[in-house]
Protein backbone atom coordinates (compact mmCIF):
# COMPACT_ATOMS: atom_id res chain seq x y z
CA UNK A 1 0.00 0.00 0.00
CA UNK A 2 1.56 3.36 -0.86
CA UNK A 3 1.08 6.40 1.25
CA UNK A 4 0.74 9.31 -1.17
CA UNK A 5 2.45 11.35 1.31
CA UNK A 6 5.44 8.96 1.76
CA UNK A 7 8.80 10.53 1.62
CA UNK A 8 6.89 14.34 1.17
CA UNK A 9 7.32 17.18 3.16
CA UNK A 10 5.24 18.10 6.38
CA UNK A 11 4.32 21.38 5.24
CA UNK A 12 2.72 20.34 2.29
CA UNK A 13 0.76 17.97 4.58
CA UNK A 14 -0.56 20.35 6.64
CA UNK A 15 -0.72 22.40 3.76
CA UNK A 16 -3.37 20.26 1.78
CA UNK A 17 -5.17 19.32 5.38
CA UNK A 18 -5.53 23.72 5.63
CA UNK A 19 -3.45 23.20 8.63
CA UNK A 20 -0.30 24.89 7.89
CA UNK A 21 -1.82 28.66 9.03
CA UNK A 22 -2.74 27.54 12.10
CA UNK A 23 0.42 25.40 12.79
CA UNK A 24 2.78 28.64 11.73
CA UNK A 25 0.44 30.94 14.11
CA UNK A 26 1.16 28.13 17.17
CA UNK A 27 5.03 28.26 16.28
CA UNK A 28 5.38 31.60 15.97
CA UNK A 29 3.21 32.59 19.14
CA UNK A 30 5.19 29.80 21.31
CA UNK A 31 8.57 31.58 19.87
CA UNK A 32 7.31 34.83 20.79
CA UNK A 33 6.33 33.96 24.68
CA UNK A 34 9.77 31.75 25.24
CA UNK A 35 11.07 35.56 23.63
CA UNK A 36 9.08 37.69 26.16
CA UNK A 37 9.68 35.38 29.34
CA UNK A 38 13.11 35.15 28.72
CA UNK A 39 13.73 39.06 28.35
CA UNK A 40 11.30 39.14 31.63
CA UNK A 41 13.72 37.13 33.62
CA UNK A 42 16.80 39.05 32.50
CA UNK A 43 14.85 42.38 33.68
CA UNK A 44 13.97 40.48 37.10
CA UNK A 45 10.34 41.59 36.06
CA UNK A 46 7.06 39.99 37.34
CA UNK A 47 4.05 39.02 35.64
CA UNK A 48 2.43 41.71 37.78
CA UNK A 49 5.50 43.86 37.48
CA UNK A 50 5.17 43.59 33.64
CA UNK A 51 1.50 44.39 33.63
CA UNK A 52 1.88 47.47 35.64
CA UNK A 53 4.32 48.50 33.17
CA UNK A 54 2.35 47.74 30.14
CA UNK A 55 -1.03 49.43 32.06
CA UNK A 56 -2.30 46.28 31.43
CA UNK A 57 -4.24 43.21 33.82
CA UNK A 58 -2.00 39.84 35.14
CA UNK A 59 -4.26 38.04 33.17
CA UNK A 60 -3.46 39.82 30.34
CA UNK A 61 0.52 38.66 30.69
CA UNK A 62 -0.59 34.91 31.73
CA UNK A 63 -2.36 35.05 27.78
CA UNK A 64 0.74 36.87 26.38
CA UNK A 65 3.28 34.19 28.05
CA UNK A 66 0.92 31.52 26.98
CA UNK A 67 2.44 29.62 24.58
CA UNK A 68 -0.82 28.15 23.13
CA UNK A 69 -2.77 31.39 23.18
CA UNK A 70 -2.79 32.84 19.86
CA UNK A 71 -5.55 35.45 20.04
CA UNK A 72 -3.00 38.15 21.54
CA UNK A 73 -3.24 41.79 20.21
CA UNK A 74 -0.55 43.43 17.85
CA UNK A 75 -1.08 46.53 20.55
CA UNK A 76 -0.41 44.03 23.53
CA UNK A 77 2.82 42.96 21.38
CA UNK A 78 3.83 46.08 21.60
CA UNK A 79 3.49 47.70 24.68
CA UNK A 80 5.31 44.14 26.18
CA UNK A 81 7.98 44.71 23.77
CA UNK A 82 8.35 48.19 24.76
CA UNK A 83 8.54 47.72 28.56
CA UNK A 84 11.18 45.27 27.72
CA UNK A 85 13.43 47.61 25.72
CA UNK A 86 13.15 45.84 22.39
CA UNK A 87 11.22 46.65 19.03
CA UNK A 88 8.45 44.53 17.67
CA UNK A 89 9.26 43.55 13.61
CA UNK A 90 6.65 41.84 11.94
CA UNK A 91 7.32 40.82 8.31
CA UNK A 92 5.61 38.65 5.60
CA UNK A 93 7.85 35.95 3.93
Amino acid sequence: MKSKHLGGNFDDFLQEQDMLAGAEAVAAKRVLAFQIEKEMRKKGLTKVEMATQMRTSRTAVDRLLDPKNISVTLNTLEKAALVLGKKLSIRLG
